[in-house]
């Protein structure tokens, strides 16, 4: 018996399609995780005035760090209690604790007590993103997935263009501090939708003792890795003892981590879901895309601040336009996705047109045209809104319901190192360019020609992706259909 499609079964019955239900159930899913994705956005502007109240620029570089490295740590520690306990009751949990955190945040008196609420914020963030995207798989069918992922995506792509407006409205009239307390609504807003409309499935698996030395040692590991990533060639140099030691930490830890799980009974990072072909074609591929869209984030700005004379607030709306594909391929793939059940095509066009997007960025670097740098970011978003929330359905699609949740949590953490390891090593080209005597223009042009062949590999990678075809709306009552035979 296929295991697979018993993630079909995990909501009583009839309860998916009844169509009204599953809308609101969604939007509620959509609005508990709008907060951890505004947080950052609208954070970004508050920061130099958060160093001018509390400390300095140097000090407040540890509340992107602490969020960061605390969110990406934990999220298979979440993954893995959504599987044994329900998704739903874990994601209320880590939405309450998100929303209280972010109150406290507020009401820090100094930089300390910022940083240390700021990282138990990034701990429960960590559950908000992934947990959510495990409850969408209980809520709907595998074929309705790719269309309600689509739907995510497009939100996420509009809060990113208007969280740093929002952010710079509360900092400029109210005070930074409401750049947290803004997260107590929408958030008290979210758990009282979670609770009334989505359904709560049965948490499925055998019960077994919790994995907790295989946590530590996970969080230990990849919070080594992620400091290592983020304070290497700004804090400190690269060859420098803190991040050899962090490095050769990481090492170490991840050794030990390996020997536990093999020998875990129920280990936190499962080698057998990992190991399945969608889970790592998914996984690397989503590493690569992630690091792809911080060299365009990062340094399209950079770009137009510092060789064009644009002010910061303007080269952050020229953006839009990469926004704007985003929304258009993933809503259009996803009603595409709903209707045939194919989805290997889309990564493997979107990874093809962030290739040509990086190329073609590389090349108008090098002119002075506002629109033909438009016009690349815009291919670049095409390709990236049809590559990041399809890769998640088809790993959702290859394993069994009790997996959803570590999963889905596998592709979080793996997006999650793309992008912290991905601005590292852009950043270093960057800047040992610019060291070199290379203007700031030359500089940004070996990022977009050093990031275009990650893309290409990431393409390649996302080629062996297999294609199970995605079934059909179950009928009311009534049990799932049977799956096609993969093909690839």
């Amino acid at each position: 018996m296929d295991t697979q499609h018993t993630s079909q079964g995990s909501l009583p019955d009839g309860a998916d399609a009844a169509g009204g239900s599953v809308r609101l159930a969604f939007m509620a899913l959509v609005l508990a995780m709008l907060p951890a994705v505004l947080d950052q956005t609208i954070l970004a502007t508050g920061l130099p005035t958060i160093a001018r109240d509390l400390g300095t620029l140097s000090d407040v570089s540890w509340l992107v760090a602490a969020y960061v490295v605390a969110a990406t740590a934990v999220t298979p520690v979440w993954g893995k209690l959504g599987d044994r306990l329900g998704h739903k009751p874990m994601l209320q949990l880590s939405l309450a604790g998100f929303v209280t955190a972010s109150a406290l945040c507020g009401l820090a008196q100094d930089i300390t007590q910022l940083v240390v609420t700021r990282a138990v914020q990034g701990v429960f963030a960590g559950g908000l993103m992934t947990l959510a995207m495990a409850a969408v798989g209980d809520l709907v069918s595998m074929r309705e997935r790719g269309r309600y992922q689509g739907y995510i995506a497009a939100t996420f792509a509009g809060a990113t263009v208007l969280g740093p407006l929002v952010g710079g409205v509360l900092v400029e009239h109210a005070s930074w501090r409401w750049v947290f307390y803004v997260n107590l609504p929408v958030g008290v807003a979210a758990l009282a939708a979670l609770t009334a409309k989505l359904p709560a499935a049965a948490a499925g698996g055998e019960r077994k003792p919790l994995d907790v030395l295989g946590a530590a040692l996970l969080a230990a590991a990849t919070s080594a890795l992620l400091l290592m990533c983020v304070w290497g060639g700004d804090r400190y140099a690269w060859d420098s003892a803190q991040i050899v030691g962090l490095a050769a930490s990481a090492l170490v830890l991840a050794g030990l981590l390996v020997l536990r799980e093999r020998r875990a009974v129920d280990p936190i990072v499962p080698f057998d879901v990992l190991a399945k072909p969608a889970v790592a074609v998914a996984s690397a591929g989503l590493f690569l895309a992630t690091a792809c869209i911080f060299a365009v984030t990062v340094f399209v700005p950079v770009f137009l601040q510092a060789a064009r004379g644009i002010g910061a607030t303007e080269a952050g709306l020229l953006l839009v336009p990469m926004m704007a594909g985003i929304t258009l391929s993933t809503t259009v793939a996803g009603r595409t996705i709903a209707r045939t059940g194919r989805y290997k095509r889309f990564p493997v066009a979107g990874l093809g047109l962030m290739t040509a997007g990086l190329a073609l960025l590389a090349v108008v670097t090098g002119g002075t045209s506002i629109l033909a740098t438009d016009a690349a970011i815009a291919v670049f978003g095409l390709g990236f809104g049809m590559v990041s929330q399809f890769l998640v359905v088809a790993v959702q699609n290859a394993v069994d319901r009790t997996q959803l949740g570590i999963a889905t949590a596998a592709t979080g953490f793996f997006r999650a190192l793309g992008g912290a390891i991905g601005a590292a090593a852009l950043g270093a080209v960057f800047t040992a360019r610019a060291a070199g005597g290379a203007g700031v223009a030359d500089a940004v042009q070996t990022v977009f020609l050093v990031a275009a062949p990650l893309a290409a590999i990431g393409l390649v990678i996302v080629l062996r992706l297999p294609e199970v075809p995605l079934q059909e709306r179950r009928a009311p009552n009534g049990p799932p259909q049977a799956r096609p035979a993969a093909s690839s």
